[in-house]
């Protein structure tokens, strides 16, 4: 199973009157596939903003990789390798699939996505190699030179995993990436996940409504209920869990 890449411990998280993250502790073993579910308002989303930085905990510890996360800006997360893919596609409509994967590359090395001379050709030509085989992962290849813009929502979900995957982060947190997609895209979707987990050493956190997404994929499901965990188990536990069970007003949704 490995070992702890991602641990979370007696997080909690207020706004105002409100308790949203309630003594949160989570751990995500390293090479696996980590689901992270609950009604609507569990806390869900919250939570995965502590891991990003854009949301610092009341109390509590946040780690990765043996690092702590509490305090450091997001692009600091990032380099330290975390990626995420958001709820809603976050890629640059105006340019071309390629230009998309590269700027996320220039950015993880040289932190701007221009430099000058030859310098910065050969490194211009190093990363649109490494943003083409990027594509290719992804089956995306074909699409290189296509707008952002004219892409399905389905292949503007495959260019953010490809923009993803060119920082080699060692964890990919996946805040519902099937949202809005058609049954067959999601299955497309599903198959894309399992074949970056099998030829890749990263780590996914996923939290998703789709069910039939978390039990195609997961190792490890992590059940949040009013900002608490109330179940951690493996995924044929999960299912007739009374605890789950209540928390989803008697399974509807599972």
């Amino acid at each position: 199973m490995g070992t702890p890449i991602l641990q979370v411990q007696n997080v909690n998280k207020r706004f105002g009157g409100l308790k949203a993250l309630d003594d949160v502790n989570l751990t995500v073993m390293e090479n696996t596939v980590h689901a992270i579910i609950g009604p609507n308002g569990a806390g869900k989303s919250t939570l995965l903003n502590t891991f990003v930085g854009r949301l610092i905990p009341d109390t509590g510890t946040v780690t990765f990789d043996g690092q702590s996360l509490i305090g450091r800006k997001p692009h600091e997360i990032n380099q330290l390798g975390v990626s995420r893919v958001f709820q809603t596609p976050e890629i640059f409509e105006d340019l071309t699939v390629a230009e998309n994967v590269m700027i996320p590359a220039f950015a993880k090395r040289d932190g701007a996505f221009r430099l000058h001379g030859w310098e910065s050709m050969s490194r211009e030509a190093e990363i649109r190699d490494r943003a083409l085989a990027c594509l290719e992962d992804v089956n995306m290849a074909d699409r290189r030179a296509m707008l952002a813009k004219n892409l399905s929502r389905g292949d503007k979900r495959r260019l953010e995993m490809a923009m993803c995957l060119v920082q080699e982060p060692k964890l990919l947190l996946l805040d519902e990436p099937t949202a809005g997609m058609s049954r067959a895209d999601t299955n497309n979707t599903i198959d894309l996940l399992k074949q970056i987990v099998a030829a890749k050493s990263i780590t996914l956190a996923v939290i998703e409504h789709d069910m039939h997404v978390v039990f195609s994929l997961a190792d490890r499901i992590s059940v949040l209920a009013q900002g608490h965990v109330i179940v951690e188990d493996a995924p044929q536990h999960i299912k007739g869990n009374p605890k789950v069970q209540e928390a989803y007003l008697g399974g509807a949704h599972l």
